[in-house]
């Protein structure tokens, strides 16, 4: 069994329930109708941007371009760590901590999914790497922003506890022990609540396009659980990660709280 194609007017005709939508804000006065548009525009020449660039590498098949590709996403997922902090660490840091804790989380993940679970040869082949890395980065993505976006906000609004915890002869580690954990916390939630729906309230994306594309529902149900547990610890591993550095690099080599290392960004 074969997917049905899809022509370019079917999904025109699809864009037109958005069109709609907008319509809607636009009258209701909601402020987000041109949002809306920007959003759904972005959407559509992206993915088919992606189309383009995926079909060309999968007719390589190159370990060169398939690293390459991975590196530019995770570049682009450390910016969007960055876009989704109310209050981020100054000069790089928050790109650098979150780009490095997806680059150890999530390519550690993939490869070790590559080649001790799936199993294709080559072991880098672009059909299973380059959606298995993209979930990965995503999800992980999302876990790293939660959680450095908890921990500095915490950081600033109780510098007042803190900081009389370190008065009183706390450690660095003790002193923001709970922020810490909050933080780590808030980043596993998404994940964690998505593998408590997962069948029940809803079918994930991977296992629902699957099914679509025509493989059998039992293999498609496979897939998705491995697919959950790769990102359930890539996503823990990474928040891990990066909220530990980050809090460690919110204190001085005298274990001084240095909110002064934070500036203000908005999110997107």
């Amino acid at each position: 069994m074969n997917a049905i194609a899809l022509s370019w007017w079917q999904l025109a005709l699809a864009s037109s329930l958005v069109l709609a939508l907008a319509a809607c804000t636009f009258a209701a006065r909601l402020g987000v109708g041109k949002s809306l548009l920007v959003a759904a525009a972005r959407t559509a020449i992206q993915l088919a941007l992606i189309g383009v660039v995926l079909e060309a590498l999968f007719a390589v098949g190159s370990l060169h371009w398939v690293a390459l590709m991975g590196v530019v996403m995770l570049l682009l997922a450390g910016r969007e760590v960055v876009a989704r902090q109310k209050y981020r660490l100054r000069g790089g840091w928050s790109f650098a901590i979150g780009t490095m804790s997806m680059f150890i989380s999530a390519f550690s993940v993939t490869v070790l999914t590559l080649i001790a679970v799936i199993g294709p040869e080559p072991w880098y082949q672009p059909q299973y790497a380059i959606p298995l890395l993209g979930m990965l980065l995503g999800n992980t993505m999302t876990g790293v922003a939660l959680g450095l976006d908890r921990l500095t906000e915490s950081a600033r609004r109780s510098r007042n506890i803190i900081e009389n915890r370190l008065m009183l002869g706390e450690t660095w580690a003790r002193a923001c022990g709970d922020f810490r954990r909050e933080a780590m916390r808030a980043g596993l939630m998404p994940i964690i609540n998505s593998m408590a729906a997962a069948g029940i309230v809803s079918l994930p994306g991977m296992m629902t396009g699957q099914i679509l594309a025509g493989s059998p529902p039992a293999l498609a149900v496979k897939y998705q659980i491995l697919i959950m547990f790769t990102i359930a610890g890539g996503t823990g591993f990474g928040t891990f990660a990066a909220v530990a550095i980050c809090a460690r690099r919110l204190f001085d080599g005298r274990e001084r709280l240095r909110v002064d290392r934070l500036t203000s960004g908005g999110r997107d």
